[in-house]
């Protein structure tokens, strides 16, 4: 499970950040994100063939790639940035992404303590035909252990608190 912790957010004075500056694996899949925290941290990726399996569908491992990242910027968001460590990672995959296609993901804790914390993390494919109700595709439950301040990440703390809604 990730050590560091990766997002990032929109807020109405500040433009969308760099998913670069905020986490390199996900930028690599495409992934943008919208809005990063304390409470919630949202996203999204249109499904390519790089974030696909052999049957072109979004890849169960990316669904828990991008909820593990989310429930990590989370955290260490909540945990007013201390460094933040995944213990447990569920994830429940409910229907399929095809290519093609754009998902939304949504972290929120379930539970903020000082050392551990439990954020829920749905991954729901944007239906263009309605308005606001998206197809769930699946859910993760991520629990991270939050604990000394992280010295060496300074600049990723500076990052996060210019995108973030504090």
């Amino acid at each position: 499970m990730a050590e560091s912790p990766a997002a990032g957010s929109t807020s109405s004075s500040s433009p969308p950040p760099s998913t670069a500056l905020i986490d390199r694996t996900l930028h690599a899949l495409g992934f943008q994100f919208t809005l990063i925290s304390p409470t919630k941290v949202t996203g999204r990726l249109k499904v390519t063939e790089t974030c696909c399996q052999s049957f072109n569908v979004l890849s169960g491992g990316v669904s828990a790639l991008m909820a593990e990242t989310l429930a990590s910027l989370g955290a260490y968001v909540a945990s007013d940035f201390r460094r933040v460590a995944g213990v447990q990672l569920c994830t429940n995959h409910i229907k399929a992404a095809p290519l093609g296609e754009e998902v939304e993901v949504e972290a929120k804790p379930i539970q903020v303590g000082r050392t551990i914390q439990v954020w829920e993390v749905q991954t729901r494919k944007i239906d263009p035909s309605t308005s606001g109700s998206n197809i769930l595709l699946s859910t993760s439950k991520v629990t991270l252990l939050c604990y000394r301040q992280a010295p060496h990440a300074s600049n990723y703390e500076e990052t996060i608190r210019k995108y973030a809604k504090l």
